[in-house]
């Protein structure tokens, strides 16, 4: 790969990674394949999706840990639109 070639790769790589770190609100919690396309193997594997039941007491746990790791992030009360 060339320089100017990987300078370009890593840019894109970078902007991938800025959108997801920058997913607010209900963003957070999405399957992202547009990030994971960003990898050079072209791959479309499948999740594996907890039934709703569990899915539900991960996205709790989720949302428990954002107030441990993120305790002065602002809070919303905006419904979710889809």
């Amino acid at each position: 790969m060339t320089h100017e070639a990987l300078v370009t790769e890593v840019k894109k790589l970078r902007q991938g990674i800025r959108e997801h770190r920058d997913s607010s609100r209900h963003e957070l919690c999405w399957h992202h394949p547009l990030l994971w396309g960003l990898l050079p193997e072209r791959t479309d594997p499948l999740p594996l999706v907890p039934e709703w039941p569990e899915f539900i007491r991960g996205c709790v746990r989720y949302r428990q840990s954002l107030d441990e790791q993120a305790p002065k992030a602002p809070r919303t009360n905006e419904p979710y639109e889809q």
